[in-house]
């Protein structure tokens, strides 16, 4: 069983459309249904792993100013070509999901087959999100480079500080410990959907 992430921009009638600027952000997650316009400032995407599904949050949550929906369960078979034909329970969710995510203070929200599962999904994403969300400009250039596989010392001397600066930036940015989620988020959404696979 897939996931459907329905997506929503916040405060679209105040500022420029960014549906486009997602869409191009997400392009390199995998996806079953790729990510597309639905209506409006709205966009969704069909997902068959639950690790992709936390990649293409940790995008959306650092770029800010989305609601994201989560919905796991089944879709309806076979798959159209395009997302906005597609139909089933994982886009009921979804859409519930997005609708709850709007009245949260992180706006991510899970829903799906198994409701305990994805409550604790949903909790650990908050977690996730207040993380990224929290962190200074100098903190995510330290983690792009250390991410990309530099060592502490090789992202030292391209940002032009310490070897000690870089380590405090990641350690100040909770690095690890958003490591540590993005498989702990991933498990969880697998449950919510009724499987086991990372």
């Amino acid at each position: 069983m897939p996931f459907v992430l329905t997506v929503d921009q916040q405060g679209s009638r105040r500022g420029p459309d960014r549906v486009g600027g997602a869409l191009d952000l997400l392009a390199g997650v995998p996806v079953v249904l790729r990510f597309e316009r639905t209506a409006g400032d709205e966009f969704q995407g069909v997902l068959d792993r639950p690790a992709a599904v936390v990649d293409a949050v940790v995008a959306l949550v650092r770029a800010g100013g989305w609601s994201v929906g989560i919905g796991a369960g089944p879709v309806q078979v076979p798959l159209p070509e395009s997302t906005r034909a597609a139909a089933g329970p994982a886009f009921l969710a979804a859409r519930r999901a997005v609708d709850a995510a709007k009245h949260r203070p992180v706006r991510v929200a899970v829903q799906g087959v198994d409701d305990e599962a994805a409550a604790d999904a949903q909790a650990t994403a908050t977690v996730l999100a207040l993380l990224l969300q929290r962190r200074s400009p100098q903190a995510w250039e330290a983690i792009d480079l250390v991410a990309a596989g530099a060592t502490q010392a090789e992202a030292a001397a391209r940002l032009g500080v310490s070897r000690q600066a870089v380590g405090q930036r990641l350690a100040a940015a909770a690095w690890e410990a958003e490591q540590d989620l993005h498989p702990v988020l991933a498990r969880l959404l697998a449950r919510a959907e009724g499987g086991v696979r990372p």
